[in-house]
């Protein structure tokens, strides 16, 4: 039954990050100009742009190997969550378009917005865990693991 667990553990992380490792950052990777050309939508030169999608790999390629690793994976997973958001303001600003009832770019957008905040939701839980009694033990040790594939007898 350990092995079982410890597969369910590393599964429902791995679908957390696998939009980011590999999807994304290989789509940044092969179509880093085009990446750069999406970047500049919000910051407008290039070279910002290209700071953007260079940290924008970072955090997906490193971050998400935390996450998945379970080394500093609280940390790792709301620095996840905040990626999650910015992006969702920068890039998926569906009041913008104007054309929300209409069925148009901007109701495409909504739903990407409330899907990268979900996921920022899910990247939260851990984070700080599923309790309110799991908050403070993040606060006093960021940085260390939640020790996602330890089987204690307690689990049992």
């Amino acid at each position: 039954m350990a092995t079982f667990s410890i597969a369910v553990a590393f599964g429902v992380r791995l679908l957390l990050v696998m939009l980011f490792l590999p999807f994304s950052a290989l789509d940044k990777i092969l179509n880093f100009r085009g990446a750069v050309g999406q970047a500049r939508q919000a910051v407008h030169a290039t070279a910002p742009a290209t700071m953007l999608i260079l940290a924008g790999l970072f955090v997906e390629i490193v971050m998400s190997l935390g996450v998945l690793t379970g080394i500093a994976d609280r940390f790792a997973a709301l620095i996840l969550a905040g990626y999650c958001g910015v992006t969702a303001l920068l890039w998926k600003q569906f009041w913008k378009p104007g054309d929300f009832w209409s069925g148009g770019k901007g109701r495409e957008l909504f739903w990407d917005f409330w899907k990268n905040l979900a996921l920022a939701g899910g990247f939260l839980l851990v984070t700080f865990g599923t309790g309110a009694s799991t908050v403070e033990t993040f606060f006093s040790h960021p940085f260390a693991s939640s020790k996602p594939y330890s089987v204690s007898e307690t689990a049992r």
